[in-house]
């Protein structure tokens, strides 16, 4: 059952086939604070988000009849702007490509998560946090409200200096960067130290975005410096 949108709650819509999955994802966001409406498949989605105008939309890419993806371009070209993440069971390049083109906003992996989720909902639904805020490349995400990277749901916590050194490499995608350059937008023109201060938080950055096995964005450029770039 569909819970009656209040005027100060944001307001989630779940196209969900899977009864008991969709179950679940709506007691998450209902006890996280957000209203919740239900659709079993995208024909009732798109009525759904002509009735109530939902502030975030929830939709899982496997459906009864239509495809999540058939619901995201269809959506798209109503005129509706309204951010849509979308549940998907594989993540390869093509999958990717497919969710991005058909006009989704971001994408989750199943098995459901209920952490990694809600983490994603709250930056979506979070105020004061426009898009422009954010920079992307791939599957990476970096807030800079928050200071904070999310990858495939997973947030991942920065210090300081790790926050401006991917910050510098987002904003310079597939663009090879020396050591110098990155020395002198990152760390400063009178920056004395190590000699090995890249190296050292490139690998911490690594170690970060790439934790749950993720494929490396950063690449080395032998005698010369990084590059963001899938390999």
């Amino acid at each position: 059952m569909n819970s009656v949108p209040s005027d100060t709650n944001p307001c989630v819509l779940l196209v969900e086939t899977d009864e008991a999955l969709a179950k679940h994802v709506s007691l998450d966001l209902k006890e996280s604070g957000y209203d919740t409406m239900l659709a079993p498949d995208a024909i009732g989605g798109l009525r759904q988000v002509t009735e109530q105008q939902p502030s975030l939309i929830v939709v899982d890419r496997l459906l009864a009849g239509e495809s999540g993806l058939w619901f995201c371009n269809r959506l798209r070209s109503l005129g509706n702007r309204a951010p849509v993440l979308l549940m998907m069971a594989r993540d390869g390049v093509d999958d990717r490509v497919a969710c991005l083109e058909a006009g989704a906003d971001d994408y989750f992996l199943k098995p459901y998560r209920t952490e990694d989720f809600l983490r994603l909902v709250r930056l979506y639904l979070q105020p004061d946090n426009p898009a422009s805020e954010r920079l992307r490349f791939g599957d990476l995400m970096l807030d800079l409200a928050t200071r904070r990277a999310l990858r495939n749901g997973r947030a991942i916590d920065l210090t300081m200096k790790e926050f401006e050194l991917l910050k510098y490499l987002m904003e310079h995608p597939r663009e090879v960067l020396t050591r110098e350059q990155i020395l002198e937008n990152v760390w400063g023109y009178d920056f004395v130290g190590e000699s090995n201060v890249i190296e050292v938080y490139i690998r911490y950055l690594r170690l970060k975005i790439e934790d749950d096995g993720e494929k490396r964005l950063i690449q080395t450029v032998r005698g010369v410096g990084y590059v963001m770039r899938e390999a």
